[in-house]
């Protein structure tokens, strides 16, 4: 009875040494402005267990040589991270950064091939221990926001209630914004005489009304979004203009049928709205007779070309 009473008093001592030994490591670096910024042998005495915190460590790679774009962006984010966190430790989280060129060893021990590489470790004693105590990995597969990782962190921690992410106030931004808007208000103070006359101008929004409908009527945007060729080969040595079948296109053939829309636009403006004013009675004559013909033959090139995207269709009109 005697072995099992000093046995359990054993025990009793080394937890409290354990747990005076994790205490002090956290009561250390809580006090220091976070995130602290590391090297090999602060890591291990965060990162080493007993310890009854968790521990955000950032194994980064910032120096220039290293070519680590997403490190060097990512790391006012952690700093904004690390800043918001409540100082007083009451959430039991350290946060760490450790730069490769102080940490050497450590990547060499985890085998990291890439950074950065957000490592958390969770309590190894207390009422948050986790089983083994192996730290919960996030690895960067492309920019990461404050709040993302933010929420992350957040993800693995005990419920509760926890800081919220505080961002300082972008006094430059600020700056330039207002900058660009006063410069702007100043170019459009004196320009407004000069521009007022071209704005309200009706030719103007007519001609570039009209440019547009020309463009999307004759297929432009589906030329960027299925990334079409311009033109193909035809296997004998010449040039396809014009794809078969609706749901090819190439992107010649688009122009073609845009300036043959805009052909037949300005032919019917003309005849509508020229012709009729003229004065004299053959010259009004002849011009009605020129556009007249010029609307069928390009009508009638409209409907060949129709012909073309779909085989089956059975009308078409001289001289095509």
């Amino acid at each position: 009875m005697r072995v099992f009473q000093l046995l359990a008093a054993a025990f009793v001592s080394i937890s409290a040494v354990s747990a005076r030994k994790a205490n002090s490591a956290f009561d250390v670096y809580v006090k220091k402005p976070a995130p602290v910024v590391l090297n090999e042998q602060q890591y291990e005495e965060i990162t080493s267990a007993p310890r009854d915190y968790y521990a955000a460590v950032i194994l980064t790679a910032l120096d220039a040589k290293y070519a680590c774009g997403i490190c060097r962006e990512f790391q006012p984010e952690w700093d904004i991270i690390g800043k918001s966190w409540h100082k007083k430790g009451d959430h039991r989280v350290l946060f760490g950064t450790l730069d490769f060129d102080q940490g050497r060893n450590v990547f060499m021990k985890l085998q990291l091939q890439t950074a950065p590489v957000l490592m958390l470790f969770p309590p190894t004693i207390g009422d948050n221990a986790s089983g083994d105590g192996q730290p919960i990995r996030f690895d960067f597969l492309g920019p990461q926001s404050a709040e993302g990782i933010h929420a992350w962190i957040q993800r693995h921690l005990p419920p509760g209630s926890y800081p919220q992410l505080s961002r300082p106030f972008n006094w430059s931004k600020l700056i330039t914004t207002v900058t660009i808007l006063i410069g702007v208000f100043t170019f459009g103070t004196v320009a407004y005489p000069y521009i007022l006359p071209i704005i309200q101008n009706r030719n103007l929004w007519a001609a570039l009304s009209l440019i547009l409908v020309l463009m999307f009527t004759s297929g432009h945007m589906y030329n960027h979004i299925r990334k079409v060729p311009y033109v193909t080969g035809n296997g004998r040595g010449g040039i396809t203009y014009f794809a078969g079948g609706f749901s090819n296109q190439f992107g010649i053939e688009t122009q073609i049928v845009a300036a043959v829309y805009a052909v037949l636009s300005f032919a019917t403006i003309f005849l509508g709205l020229r012709v009729p004013r003229m004065k004299d009675a053959r010259t009004q004559q002849i011009s009605a007779i020129i556009w007249a013909s010029v609307i069928f033959g390009m009508y009638s090139f409209l409907i060949s070309l129709f012909r073309i995207k779909n085989g089956g269709y059975p009308f078409w009109l001289p001289p095509f």
